[in-house]
């Protein structure tokens, strides 16, 4: 059995030990907006936080969460849905376009502003390189990064 706490709330889960986090979330807690892109970890969709970083959660197994914390997409913003700095500039700058592999690249952006609030241009593109948008809406997520930075100041 692994006990974790996703978005707050304690969780118990006595399934497949190798099971990928993305499915529990999905399947399992019915939290559909962490997404499904490549199942390789490779374009960033499914990213969510674990202990405040951020990971691929189709490549997170769940006998590695043992007491750890998940945050989703889902429970990023505040209460009475308040949303994170991060979504409002996205809003701001009108970053989705299909809106696929938002939630992954918010994701990975909240985490860049937790650890590095004043991230440079290149500090984004390190961070983000992993996220893959289909649409290439990049000079978007960009600037979105920057305006939350400095709402966030």
């Amino acid at each position: 059995m692994v006990k974790l706490t996703v978005n707050g709330k304690a969780r118990q889960y006595d399934g497949d030990p190798d099971m990928p986090l993305l499915w529990y979330l999905r399947d399992d807690l019915r939290l559909t907006g962490t997404r499904f892109g490549c199942g390789a970890g490779l374009c960033g969709a499914c990213t969510v936080h674990v202990n405040g970083q951020a990971v691929r959660s189709c490549q997170t197994k769940m006998s590695t969460l043992e007491t750890k914390t998940v945050l989703t997409i889902d429970a990023l913003g505040g209460a009475n849905g308040q949303l994170h700095p991060v979504q409002r500039a996205w809003v701001t700058h009108n970053v989705p376009q299909c809106g696929y592999c938002q939630s992954g690249q918010i994701m990975s952006a909240a985490a860049l502003l937790k650890s590095t609030p004043t991230p440079t241009d290149a500090d984004i593109d390190r961070a983000m390189a992993g996220n893959i948008c289909r649409c290439g809406t990049y000079q978007r997520i960009r600037a979105a990064i920057h305006t939350a930075a400095k709402e966030r100041a």
